[in-house]
């Protein structure tokens, strides 16, 4: 998995004999600046983009199959022994208009089987856009092989780049959709003013403080405003976007306040509105090790729980990473992996092009 933070690639090695499901072995690569560079130069218009396009697909080719490599030396699991391989593919566009919509995600597929000699599944998120539904999120039908309760509803909340949210009441339908951004601004504007990828456990957006009429102007956008089902990426939140509702006197450091308050408000408006009777709420992703971003939230949700899924057995940083090997043998194995109340579509779909050996 490599998310909408452009952080790097999670790879982890996952057995479904069990129940449920085992985690076995993780393996983390991170991105560096002149890769996240140049993918993000893609989510706009440019000169010769799908020259760029495809050569960048080739390189995140080798760059999977170097986290795949990692990953079976540092577990001495031989690749014959997988059955194979489940590649998001990196995110450049994400438009699912209906009707009309597309979802791109990087990846030169046929040369990752070349490289590991291990099948592999991806494009996961284009067949739920072709049946009308959003492609996204995708993860909460995993979610709830692992944390449905029989007695209590839980929210699952991932914070990526982007935020999204998994309701499993006990007695009712599984529900989930995007509710705005997670990392990614706040990234990217730490980047520009610090030259850190991140805000380290948000002690700088503690420092400075929340700016009212600005975090109103971001929140006016009409997505927050939209009912689900519904996703989004870095087509809607950028920085250019961010930009348009600046003045250019604010503090940079109010700014990232004011940011994190925008990811808190996107994730507890969201489920205070839908999802008012939760009794426990469980974050993954790489925003729950944010401890500003996780004690406003609890402050924010005063009434219910609020802890990471590893108080559940399942580690908060490979979450995402576990859901699509889950999806990659769902399509193995002839079984749909979406849920078309969550995203949209028409009906179930099988998810994923198989890339044989």
């Amino acid at each position: 998995m490599s998310g909408t933070s452009l952080d790097g690639i999670d790879a982890v090695l996952a057995d479904f004999n069990s129940s449920p499901p085992s985690l076995l072995y993780t393996f983390y690569l991170p991105y560096d600046g002149n890769l996240r560079h140049r993918l993000l130069e893609l989510h706009d218009s440019s000169h010769d983009e799908l020259h760029r396009a495809a050569m960048l697909g080739n390189e995140l080719a080798h760059r999977y199959a170097e986290a795949v490599i990692g990953l079976l030396h540092e577990s001495g699991v031989k690749s014959q022994d997988v059955v194979a391989i489940g590649c998001h593919g990196q995110t450049v566009r994400h438009c699912p208009k209906r009707g009309w919509g597309y979802t791109i995600q990087l990846c030169n597929s046929a040369l990752l089987v070349e490289l590991t000699g291990i099948t592999v599944v991806s494009d996961f998120r284009s067949r739920d856009v072709a049946a009308g539904g959003q492609g996204a999120p995708l993860v909460p039908a995993f979610h709830q092989v692992l944390f449905e309760d029989p007695n209590i509803h839980r929210v699952i909340v991932n914070i990526g780049g982007i935020s999204n949210l998994t309701s499993l009441p006990p007695n009712g339908d599984i529900a989930g959709f995007d509710c705005g951004p997670g990392n990614l601004l706040m990234d990217a504007w730490c980047l520009r003013h610090t030259g850190k990828t991140y805000d380290e456990n948000g002690a700088w957006a503690e420092s400075g403080k929340v700016i009212p009429k600005l975090l109103d102007k971001l929140l006016a956008l009409r997505f927050f405003s939209l009912p689900p089902p519904k996703s989004t990426g870095r087509e809607t939140f950028n920085m250019a976007w961010l930009e348009s509702c600046l003045s250019g006197h604010e503090k940079p450091a109010d700014v990232q306040a004011t940011l994190l308050q925008l990811t808190v408000t996107g994730i507890s408006e969201s489920l205070l509105t839908y999802f008012p009777n939760a009794a426990e709420i469980y974050l993954c992703g790489g925003g729950a090790h944010n401890g500003t971003l996780v004690a406003r939230l609890r402050t924010a949700l005063c009434s219910q729980q609020v802890e990471l899924t590893d108080m559940l057995g399942f580690d908060a940083d490979w979450l995402e990473a576990f859901a699509f090997a889950w999806l990659a043998k769902r399509a193995i194995f002839g079984m749909t992996g979406s849920l078309p109340a969550i995203t949209g579509a028409k009906g179930a779909r099988l998810l994923g092009a198989i890339y044989p050996l």
